[in-house]
């Protein structure tokens, strides 16, 4: 029997020619099949390329709200530094909590009399590595409901119990010098302060006014940078006071430059995908002349 490749005028399939068969027009059921395939895998290109689009825009969109954020972070320093050369004014005996914000980091003096043995400590708090506590002591002043609360400053946490530092409990009347400040806010990963047992984690100001029946004024006693004084106050747990300057963290310029070179990053991925051939849309089929 003569074999199928003996015969000369046998056409294999392999050596057939290709025809183009566009995808999506109906040119039977495998290639039906086919077609689907490929609209299926287009669908997911195009669900990563609006994710991709997506990126450089939401990145240019945040690095331009960092501008903003900047500009507001600045006059708002440079309306405390304004503040802060000023002369400092005496603390009124009464002082409405609502005005606090009006003279915030306003420097101001005030005198009075510690009341040690309503003094609050909140911690733990690092200062140059070490672990303390913020020393807070009620200034009674002269006159009923005029008691204000001052933040004296850090100690050691060797020093938490009042026996172990006589040097930091001055007696009779005390003039502090210090910044007005606006009450802190607690974020949401501070636990709650528990006044029962007289752990305090953050400055919760009306808290700690109803507790000492002061008035809801936080004063920031200050002290001028001398490392020789705070490294001898730091050994006889005498609180160390904040230096007089505005501590607000600025990194706007930072969040800046990541958002918007992460933008043009990302610009450049998509360009690199729109120009990318397209999808092969068209499939070489072998078919036999003699298919029907």
């Amino acid at each position: 029997m003569k074999q199928a490749a003996e015969d000369p005028n046998f056409t294999s399939i392999v050596d057939n020619p290709p025809n183009l068969v566009r995808v999506g027009r109906r040119h039977g059921p495998g290639l039906i099949i086919l077609g689907a395939e490929v609209w299926e895998d287009q669908r997911r290109c195009q669900q990563a390329d609006f994710i991709v689009a997506l990126i450089p825009i939401t990145a240019f969109a945040l690095g331009t709200w960092q501008v903003q954020r900047l500009d507001w972070k600045s006059k708002l320093i440079a309306k405390f530094e304004d503040r802060l050369v000023r002369d400092p004014l005496p603390l009124p005996p009464h002082v409405d909590p609502d005005a606090i914000k009006d003279f915030d980091y306003r420097r101001i003096y005030a005198t009075g009399h510690f009341r040690h043995d309503q003094e609050m400590l909140i911690g733990p708090r690092l200062h140059d590595g070490n672990d303390g506590y913020l020393v807070i002591t009620p200034l009674e002043r002269d006159g009923d409901g005029t008691t204000v609360l001052v933040n004296r400053g850090w100690i050691q946490k060797k020093y938490k119990n009042q026996s172990a530092r006589p040097d930091g409990l001055p007696s009779g009347e005390m003039t502090v010098a210090g910044l007005l400040r606006e009450p802190w806010k607690k974020n949401m990963f501070t636990p709650n302060n528990s006044p029962q047992t007289k752990e305090f984690y953050f400055p919760d100001v009306h808290q700690m006014a109803t507790i000492t029946g002061s008035q809801p004024v936080w004063i920031e006693e200050t002290m001028e940078p001398d490392l020789i004084k705070a490294w001898d106050r730091e050994a006889r747990g005498i609180p160390i006071g904040r230096p007089a300057e505005v501590n607000l963290r600025n990194n706007h310029t930072q969040y800046i430059f990541t958002w918007y070179a992460l933008a043009a990053a990302t610009s450049v991925m998509l360009w690199m995908v729109v120009k990318k051939p397209p999808a092969d849309i068209a499939r070489r089929v072998r078919q036999n002349k003699e298919w029907s």
